[in-house]
C-alpha cells in the first residue's frame, strides 16, 4: 500500500477494499450484507497477490498521482492494472490515463478501466485508447426485490436492501409526493438536505426523484423530517433501470415509468380529498432470474468519441449489485450519519465490473505466461457472449429493448472459453504507434503518449487506423453525396489452439453492405504460427438528415470445430452538417 505523508491508506468511500477485493479477494463464507445475497464470496483470482496504490483525495484523483501509481506499478513487476477511474474523453495526449496505460502495457502489463457511469445515452464511454481493455456493466442472475403496494392494490417492482425496523406488514401508510406541495419546489422533489416540509412528511411515505444529492442521502434527509419510508424514482434518463442501495430507512427504487404512474395516483388522491396510501414490501434475495444478463442502465455506451474506428467499451462483467469487502469504519450507506457495520457491502457500477476483468486477466496470465495484453484481450473479446440465459440478444435495462455492441463491445466475458479461445489477434507497440501516426497526431503528440523518441516513416504500410489488429472492426462511411462506398481491413490471427487445425470463415454482414473474406479458410501447422486475411465492405448510401448517422452490425466468425472466434463487424453511415 502506497501513501503520501498524509492521509488515509484506503479512500473514505470504502471503494478501494471493495474493487480490489473483487479482483483478488480470497474465499469467505457466510457473507452477506445486511443478510443479503448470503454465501461463499470471492474475487476472481483468489490466489492473486495484490498491490494497492492510492491516486484519489477526498478533494479528487490527480493526474501526477495516476501517472506515479502507473510507474511505480510497473516497476514493482505487477502483469495486471485495474483502474476503476475515469474523466472526460481528451485526445490520448492530454489523456494522463492513456499516457500512464501506454507505459505500463509497452511494459506487458495489462490494463483494464472502467468504461464510466454515464450511461444509458451514446458517446458516453469513457478510457477509450486502443491499449487498454475498457469495461461495461451487465448484471448477474441475481437481485433484491422490495415491491411497492399502491392503497389501489397496485404493485410496482422495486429494489433495495434494508434490513432495520420495517413497516408493519399488511398496514397502508400515507404516501406524498415530495414535490407536489408544502415544500421548497424542485429542491423538495429531489428529497435534497433543507428543502422538505417536516409536518408534510412526518409518518408518511416520500416519493423522492433521483438526482444531484446520493441515492441514500434522500433517504437520510425524509428520515430526518420524520418519514417513515422513501421511494425513490427513476428520471426519465435514468430509465428503468434499478440498484439496489443500503438505505437508512424503508425505501425502495422504481423505475421511471412506475414512477409517473406512483405520481399519478398520489394527484388522483389529492384531487379527490382521499388520502394516497402504500407500503413497501422487502423480499430478500432472489436467485435466478430473467433476462441475465443484461446492460446495467448506468453503463456508459459508445460509440469512441476519441476514435470512432475502434469500438469501445470493449467487454461487459458484473458490475450491478456486486457483494464485495468494505471496511469497518464506513456504514454500508456511506452516509457519515450511518453507523451500522458490516464486512462486505453490494455497490453497482463500472468500478465493479472494471475489476471482474482484471482478476480474469490476471488467471488468463498466470495459465499462459507468454501472452501479451494485447492477446489477453483478445482472449476475452473473441470468446465473449450477448445471448442471454432466455436465449435471446442481451438486453438494455434503460429500455427493456435488445441492446447492441455500442452498449457490450463484443460482448459479456466468459472466462472458461477465454482460457482457450484458438486464435488471438496480437499487437506490438509499433502497431500503437502507427495507429497514432494514422490518427493525425503530430510526432510531437505521440512521444508526448510515448515518452520517447517516436517515427512515423512505416504507418503508411499500415494503412488506415481501422487496420490496427483489433478483435473488432468497426468503419465510418462520410456520405457526401456518394451512392457506394467501400474499405477493407487486414487483420492477423496467432495460433494459440491446436497445432494442426484448419479455421473456416463464416461471415454475417451487416444489413445492407456486402462483405468478403480472403482466404476464406486459415491452415495452421503448428502454434505461434500467425496469419493474415482480408476483410473488404462495401456499403451503399442510406437516407439521412444532415448530421445524422445509421449503425449497423455484423460479425466475422472463424471456427476450427472446436474454437470459436468471433469479432464484431461495425459499419456507420454519417451524413454531414
Amino acid at each position: 500500500m502506497r501513501r503520501r505523508s498524509t492521509g488515509q491508506p484506503e479512500t473514505p468511500t470504502g471503494m478501494g477494499p471493495h474493487t480490489a477485493s473483487i479482483a483478488a479477494g480470497r474465499y469467505v463464507s457466510s457473507a452477506s450484507t445486511l443478510g443479503y445475497a448470503r454465501g461463499v464470496a470471492a474475487g476472481m483470482a483468489p490466489k492473486a497477490r495484490l498491490a494497492v496504490y492510492k491516486v484519489c483525495w477526498n478533494s479528487g484523483c490527480y493526474d501526477a498521482d495516476i501517472l506515479a501509481a502507473f510507474d511505480a506499478a510497473v516497476a514493482d513487476g505487477v502483469d495486471v492494472i485495474s483502474l476503476s477511474v475515469g474523466g472526460v474523453v481528451v485526445p490520448y495526449y492530454l489523456d494522463a490515463i492513456a499516457i500512464a496505460a501506454f507505459g505500463a502495457a509497452e511494459a506487458g502489463v495489462f490494463v483494464s478501466a472502467s468504461a464510466g457511469n454515464g450511461g444509458p445515452g451514446g458517446l458516453t464511454v469513457t478510457n477509450v485508447a486502443a491499449w487498454m481493455t475498457t469495461v461495461g456493466a451487465g448484471t448477474l442472475d441475481r437481485d433484491f426485490p422490495a415491491d411497492v403496494v399502491l392503497g389501489n392494490g397496485k404493485i410496482f417492482p422495486g429494489m433495495s436492501i434494508y434490513s432495520g425496523p420495517g413497516l408493519v406488514p399488511g398496514k397502508l401508510y400515507p404516501l406524498v409526493y415530495a414535490g407536489s406541495e408544502a415544500g421548497d419546489g424542485y429542491s423538495a422533489s429531489l428529497c435534497l438536505e433543507g428543502s422538505l416540509d417536516p409536518n408534510f412528511v412526518k409518518g408518511k411515505i416520500v416519493l423522492c426523484d433521483r438526482g444531484i444529492n446520493s441515492r441514500t442521502a434522500k433517504g437520510e434527509v425524509v428520515k430526518e423530517e420524520g418519514g417513515i419510508g422513501m421511494i425513490l424514482a427513476n428520471g426519465v434518463f435514468d430509465g428503468e433501470g434499478l440498484v439496489a442501495d443500503c438505505h437508512v430507512l424503508p425505501a425502495t427504487a422504481v423505475g421511471a415509468t412506475n414512477g409517473d404512474e406512483i405520481r399519478r395516483y398520489i394527484a388522483e388522491a389529492r384531487s379527490s380529498k382521499s388520502q394516497a396510501t402504500a407500503t413497501i414490501v422487502f423480499k430478500g434475495t432472489r436467485l435466478g432470474v430473467k433476462p441475465a444478463p443484461v446492460v446495467a442502465s448506468f453503463s456508459a455506451r459508445g460509440p469512441n468519441p476519441e476514435t470512432p474506428d475502434i469500438l469501445k467499451p470493449d467487454v461487459i462483467a458484473p458490475g450491478l449489485n456486486i457483494l464485495a469487502a468494505w471496511p469497518d469504519r464506513v456504514g454500508p450507506s456511506g452516509l457519515p450519519s450511518d453507523k451500522r457495520h458490516t464486512e462486505f457491502n453490494i455497490l453497482s457500477g463500472t468500478s465493479m465490473a472494471c475489476p471482474h476483468v482484471s482478476g480474469l486477466a490476471a488467471l488468463l496470465k498466470a495459465a499462459h505466461p507468454e501472452w501479451s495484453p494485447a492477446a489477453i484481450r483478445s482472449a476475452l473479446m473473441t470468446t465473449a457472449y450477448s445471448v442471454d440465459n432466455e436465449g435471446k440478444t442481451v438486453r438494455d435495462e434503460s429500455t427493456g429493448n435488445t441492446s447492441t455492441v455500442m452498449d457490450f463491445g463484443a460482448g459479456h466475458v466468459h472466462p472458461q472459453n477465454a482460457m482457450d479461445p484458438g486464435l488471438v489477434y496480437d499487437l506490438t507497440m509499433y502497431d500503437y504507434i502507427d495507429f497514432l501516426c494514422n490518427s493525425n497526431y503530430t510526432v510531437k503528440n505521440i512521444e508526448v503518449i510515448t515518452r520517447k523518441m517516436a517515427d512515423c516513416k512505416g504507418a503508411k504500410r499500415a494503412g488506415h487506423i481501422g487496420n490496427l489488429n483489433y478483435p473488432s472492426l468497426s468503419v465510418v462511411f462520410q456520405q457526401y453525396g456518394k451512392h457506394k462506398m467501400s474499405t477493407h481491413f487486414i487483420r492477423s490471427v496467432t495460433n494459440v489452439g491446436q497445432p494442426n487445425s484448419v479455421y473456416k470463415v463464416t461471415i454475417r454482414p451487416p444489413s445492407g453492405t456486402l462483405v468478403t473474406v480472403q482466404p476464406e479458410e486459415l491452415v495452421f501447422r503448428r502454434l505461434g504460427q500467425r496469419l493474415s486475411f482480408l476483410v473488404r465492405v462495401q456499403a451503399v448510401a442510406v437516407r439521412l438528415s444532415a448530421g445524422g448517422s445509421s449503425t449497423r452490425t455484423g460479425a466475422i466468425i472463424w471456427s476450427d470445430g472446436k474454437h470459436t472466434v468471433t469479432s464484431p463487424l461495425v459499419v456507420t453511415m454519417q451524413q454531414p452538417l
